[in-house]
């Protein structure tokens, strides 16, 4: 107990006083105001600031801070007073208020609490990864005692000690005789408790540890208040309970572990609000902003002492500062975050893109796929060793939600692995039904991943869906796919080696024109502040190139369905893409400038990830399906003709004639080969005999 705080005789009276007279600035009596509407919403508790108190009583606010549980049962008693002298029927109807101290001079890590703190008003910040049910807790008891015929009713415990603990009393308090006392649960007061564990902050977690994390206890009308997922600052007393689980623990009797008895939580709802930016940033983001080469400055701020790859950097700039999310009248959601993949040769940097993108996003996570599960990448269903009961865990992309989440190797992911990410990627939620659990929880996250192609190294003969071992269905889903190569190229490879042996002979060579703390602020701001539309110029611009491309789509002459260029699914892209490039330099409004941009990097992408290979036309069915129309078309030609040959043959047919046959039709022995393979695992044919095929009849 700090010095100042000696001299409160009575805490009750003081903050009584504190509540009835403080003034704000413009001389209104800030509390009585927050009491009348505290009556007014039918709520039990009143938020008190602590800069308010240190301003009106600086010797109270050291006692608050000092001893927290004494204040606080003080605090309370005294507005209990208040309430009861001025609406007493409300007094009656509500047996318990609680006063909550918001925003503490000082925000601890969770690694930086200690058994200092112990007793204390503490304040943490972190993510709610695990959350149980409500139970009800035992506030005050009603015993029932039964001595020589008579029954003594009485409350434990008495009135006015201040005690957390409900256990039985050591004698009847009416007779003063031990005896057997029972609990009359109907008559007893409960409150509703529920515990929630916080982690660190990814971003706060020193390189090569796991993050730590602390249990809390909510109680009264704050249960319920937080998810899985949600960023919160917890303000309470840190407070310690026998460790159990480990025998250790349990034959010593003198470990104790930490939690937070929680007085308040602030859920930061809105996206970014965790970092801080000073009226100072602000203007010096304004001034970045005035700067016509602002937008080539932030490219050339993204990972420095990489060489090239404007295109790869500018995607990861739009990505950063994302498109405007739209929310429709009937509830859905179009999504405004911006996917981009990165699939190219070994060695390209893509890994260093992916980690230097994740440290300057203002909420960033890196995962490797190769390290990751369907459960580490959305939610999982654990189980309390101690209760037995089921309760969430929030994974990767939850916790990245209003941020970014860089995903690498994610062509090692497994299968099924993969197939989570789907929904996160489109609808951006993460949806969960296990173990009696049903939940959705948020995921409005840009995806940036990075992968390698099935063999090793791109093949530009084959079409993007062959050469990525990725489903279709999630390649769709990309805003933008970038195919990096590594060709030998004589005047590019000694740029390269220059610009790599410049930055490890001097490493100041790889400074950004922005700093990456101010650029991290920068996009922030533009986040938070930033809301671009269209003008109808540039809706009009992306319209006409949206209708000339599906035009080239039409049918041919010959009456054949030639290939589809491009489907709603980029066009969506193409406005997210402009809107981001307006954002980028705090324009409220998206241009032509910005629409051409858009369409530029869209087509620069396109062109070499949905070309079909065979005929060297634009065709998004690669990407969408897997298949081009081209293929399609020639699969269905073969199909039919080897149904003809069967029937002809009688039925069965030497896989070499077969080849022959196809070749005379003009149809390749490896395209014949794959698509007897795809028949007979759809069942449509078998084989009688080794080396020879028939149709199921």
């Amino acid at each position: 107990m700090s010095e100042e705080a000696v001299g409160i005789v009575d805490p009750a009276q003081s903050f009584k006083a504190f509540l009835e007279t403080f003034q704000s600035k413009d001389g209104v009596l800030k509390y009585r105001e927050r009491i009348h509407e505290l009556i007014r919403m039918n709520q039990k508790s009143l938020i008190v600031d602590f800069d308010d108190l240190i301003l009106h009583d600086r010797e109270l606010a050291n006692y608050v801070l000092d001893k927290p549980l004494e204040a606080l049962n003080a605090f309370s008693q005294a507005l209990q007073e208040i309430v009861s002298r001025e609406y007493p029927e409300y007094a009656r109807l509500v047996k318990r208020f609680y006063v909550r101290i918001r925003n503490p001079p000082e925000i601890f890590k969770i690694r930086g609490l200690n058994s200092d703190y112990i007793g204390k008003l503490v304040a943490i910040e972190g993510i709610v990864t695990r959350v149980t049910r409500i139970d009800a807790k035992l506030v005050k008891a009603v015993y029932r005692h039964v001595a020589e015929g008579e029954i003594h009713e009485f409350e434990y415990p008495p009135e006015g000690s201040v005690t957390e603990k409900v256990e039985k009393p050591p004698y009847c308090l009416i007779c003063r005789k031990p005896g057997k006392f029972d609990l009359v649960v109907e008559k007893s007061e409960f409150i509703d408790w529920q515990k929630i564990v916080v982690q660190e902050k990814p971003e706060e977690v020193p390189g090569g540890q796991i993050p730590r994390s602390i249990e809390a206890i909510l109680t009264a009308d704050i249960v319920d208040s937080v998810r899985p997922g949600d960023r919160v600052v917890l303000t309470g007393v840190l407070r310690v309970q026998p460790l159990t689980g480990s025998p250790e623990a349990r034959s010593s009797r003198s470990l104790f572990s930490f939690y937070i008895d929680v007085n308040h939580v602030e859920v930061q709802e809105k996206v970014l609000e965790e970092i801080v930016i000073t009226r100072e940033d602000e203007e010096r983001i304004r001034e970045l902003a005035r700067d016509p080469w602002i937008r080539e400055k932030i490219i050339a701020s993204i990972a420095p002492g990489i060489y090239g790859y404007w295109d790869i950097k500018e995607a990861i700039a739009l990505m950063l500062f994302g498109g405007t999310p739209k929310l429709l009248p009937d509830g859905t959601r179009i999504r405004g975050d911006i996917h981009v993949l990165i699939t190219g040769d070994p060695g390209t940097a893509k890994s260093q893109l992916l980690q230097f993108t994740a440290r300057i996003a203002p909420r960033g996570l890196y995962t490797s796929g190769k390290g990751s599960t369907a459960a580490g990448l959305t939610a999982t269903v654990l189980r309390d060793k101690l209760t037995g009961e089921y309760y969430l865990e929030a994974g990767a992309l939850v916790l990245a939600d209003g941020g970014l989440a860089c995903i690498d190797e994610i062509d090692k992911m497994r299968e099924e692995d993969r197939s989570a990410i789907h929904e996160a990627l489109e609808q951006q939620t993460v949806s969960i039904a296990k173990a009696g659990i049903v939940a959705r929880l948020n995921a409005r996250a840009s995806v940036l991943a990075a992968g390698n192609p099935k063999h090793g190294r791109y093949d530009p003969t084959i079409p993007v869906s062959k050469n990525i071992d990725l489903p279709p269905t999630i390649l769709s889903r990309f805003d933008l796919i970038f195919i990096v190569r590594d060709i030998p190229h004589k005047e590019r490879d000694r740029r390269l080696a220059k610009h790599i042996l410049g930055i490890h002979a001097e490493a100041e060579r790889a400074k950004s024109f922005i700093d990456p703390q101010l650029l991290k602020k920068y996009v922030s701001y533009a986040r938070r502040y930033i809301r671009p539309q269209l003008t109808p110029e540039a809706a009009k611009l992306i319209e006409e190139f949206y209708v000339s491309l599906r035009q080239a789509s039409l049918t041919t002459s010959e009456g054949e369905v030639s290939a589809i260029a491009i489907t709603p699914r980029q066009l969506e892209a193409l406005i997210r893409l402009a809107e981001a490039h307006a954002k980028m330099a705090l324009k409220q409004k998206a241009i032509i400038e910005d629409a051409e941009e858009a369409i530029r990097i869209m087509m620069s992408t396109l062109s070499i990830v949905g070309i079909d290979v065979e005929t060297g036309r634009l065709d998004i069915d690669v990407l969408e399906t897997g298949v081009s129309a081209s293929k399609r078309e020639k699969k269905k030609r073969f199909t039919q003709f080897l149904f003809k040959l069967l029937e002809e043959v009688g039925g069965e047919i030497e896989m070499n004639e077969l080849y022959k046959k196809a070749a005379e039709q003009g149809f390749e022995k490896e395209f014949v080969r794959e698509v007897v393979m795809e028949l007979k695992n759809s069942g449509e044919l078998y084989e009688p005999r080794i080396g020879k095929i028939a149709k199921v009849k």
